[in-house]
């Protein structure tokens, strides 16, 4: 128990310490980190295994290599946040979250395929979400009470880029194929790029999404004023 409640704090000091020394990775702590700050309390009732290390290279071992002067002349700055800073991005800020075409998902800094349209169901979290990933999506290795409570880390298998995270409540979406896969794949849509099946022009997920004008009732509208003649 001293041990988990020495991996949480940790956890918690180094999200306040990104937050307040680094203004692009400050618009709001990630999905994991709200997850394990409100169920801190659950995990120390309860009696599990340690939990894997998360500092993992995103360098280290991973096909395509890159220096992150490199990484961030390519990508653009919400890319680099997500994919090279583990960032998350703000809910709906994606245009990728409504696309609904059939397509491939594919990793915007080394290109690999990671997701199939048919996968893909809206969660209305915000964030892209899948019911499952292709085999250029890696899955962190945890144990069974973090991978329930808080997810797991997702990254792309080529490149080392963070993805997101994958959460085991997919039965909670029913009539969508995460109830049949009994997972969520949560994805920040900058780390995506779609490529649309009928070839036409693929899509970047750093770019947000048109507004919508949405027009008043007509009884909190401003009463019409005609004008003398």
């Amino acid at each position: 128990l001293n041990a988990v409640l020495y991996i949480c704090l940790r956890m918690n000091f180094a999200d306040a310490a990104m937050a307040s020394s680094n203004s692009s990775k400050s618009r709001g702590s990630s999905r994991r980190s709200f997850l394990l700050k409100s169920s801190t309390a659950v995990v120390l009732t309860s009696s599990p295994q340690p939990a894997s290390a998360n500092g993992k290279s995103r360098s280290s071992g991973y096909a395509v290599q890159h220096t992150e002067r490199e990484w961030a002349y390519m990508l653009s700055g919400a890319q680099y946040n997500v994919l090279r800073n583990g960032g998350t991005e703000r809910p709906y800020s994606s245009i990728l979250e409504g696309e609904e075409r059939d397509g491939v998902y594919h990793c915007a800094g080394c290109d690999t395929p990671l997701f199939e349209s048919s996968a893909k169901f809206h969660s209305g979290t915000g964030w892209p979400s899948f019911a499952s990933g292709l085999s250029g999506v890696e899955v962190e290795n945890v144990n069974p009470l973090q991978a329930g409570f808080v997810g797991a880390e997702l990254r792309c298998r080529s490149c080392g880029g963070h993805l997101g995270d994958v959460f085991l409540d997919g039965k909670l979406f029913v009539n969508t194929p995460a109830f049949s896969s009994g997972k969520r794949f949560c994805i920040d849509g900058a780390a995506l790029v779609f490529k649309p099946i009928d070839g036409s022009e693929q899509v970047f997920g750093d770019i947000s999404p048109p507004k919508v004008k949405t027009e008043l009732p007509d009884f909190l509208s401003p009463p019409k004023i005609t004008p003398r003649s």
